[in-house]
């Protein structure tokens, strides 16, 4: 049986019938007059040759017949329904300039892969992407997201929490052969340290209930985290690593993790944005964009220094 464009329009308002719970309201719903959504349900049934509905004053049911036909009539007022919505996403495509900053290690690592993605399905937004470890003043620079690996000072800026990274603690196999392999929190303060200077220069390692606090002291300091996991890898001391940018560098056997039982400091990264401008369509969608790509990459990424 061919069917008419007549008749895919009296299946959608069948379906809207059943959907709304009775005539008035589907008519209501589709813009029509109840008589003629009356008209399009006897139509069907002329042309199906079947019974679709029993109705009363008070109800409307299915027949058998209906409730199987209902199913296919719904999936074609749904894949309609999903042609407009995909037309008026098209339409509504946002586009415009986004300037970001970020640290240029998580920038390089996990930043620049989500902009590549995220760009694939906004190709008309126009991304200006400044790498830096230092704290840029977003509001001077005219800056609408920055990602930072620390909460926001009081600063009047807005924030969202992206992704937690952990971390694990560091040397490389020729350290250890040097200066040997500490065995407690205790033994760290004797150890020479790569110091990275954006962060505190305590570091707080907890077993169970018990936390321990050493102040790490070294001959090498840096503001940028790539240049902080190098040198460290070439044997000048232990750090602090996001495992993320470690976990290559255990497997291929440059670094060593120590002290595995104790938990380190998780790194929260956020997306800081000037205040007032949540509602903007693009910083909300990158926003929603980046939390869901970290999520998937640090939830696909089978990192265990146990």
């Amino acid at each position: 049986m061919n069917i008419s464009f007549e008749q895919l329009k009296s299946m959608v308002v069948f379906a809207q019938v059943i959907e709304q719970g009775s005539l008035s309201g589907a008519a209501r719903h589709i813009g029509l007059s109840r008589a003629v959504v009356s008209y399009h349900l006897k139509k069907l049934e002329a042309q199906l040759g079947v019974k679709l509905l029993n109705r009363t004053t008070r109800s409307i049911n299915l027949t058998e017949a209906g409730q199987a036909y209902y199913l296919r009539c719904k999936v074609i007022a749904e894949q309609a329904n999903a042609a407009n919505q995909q037309i008026e996403s098209i339409k509504n495509e946002p586009e415009g300039l986004l300037k970001i900053t970020c640290p240029v290690n998580v920038g390089l690592q996990m930043v620049v892969p989500a902009l590549n993605d995220f760009r694939k399905l906004y190709p008309k937004i126009t991304l200006d992407v400044m790498l830096t470890d230092e704290v840029v003043n977003i509001m001077k620079e005219g800056i609408d997201l920055a990602i930072r690996g620390a909460p926001l000072a009081d600063s009047g800026l807005q924030a969202k929490k992206l992704a937690t990274l952990p971390t694990c603690l560091c040397g490389a196999p020729e350290y250890f052969q040097q200066y040997g392999y500490p065995k407690t929190p205790a033994d760290l303060g004797s150890h020479q340290w790569v110091i990275y200077k954006l962060t505190s220069g305590v570091l707080t390692l907890k077993q169970g209930s018990r936390s321990y606090s050493i102040a790490t002291k070294g001959s090498i300091s840096t503001n940028n985290a790539a240049a902080r996991t190098a040198f460290v890898e070439a044997g000048n001391g232990l750090a602090r690593i996001p495992t993320y940018d470690a976990w290559p560098k255990i497997q291929s056997g440059t670094l060593e993790v120590v002290l595995k039982d104790y938990k380190l400091n998780d790194i929260n990264i956020y997306g800081v944005f000037p205040p007032g401008t949540a509602s903007n369509k693009k910083l909300r969608l990158l926003l929603n964009f980046l939390e869901g790509f970290f999520e998937r990459q640090l939830g696909h990424t089978e990192i265990s220094v146990k």
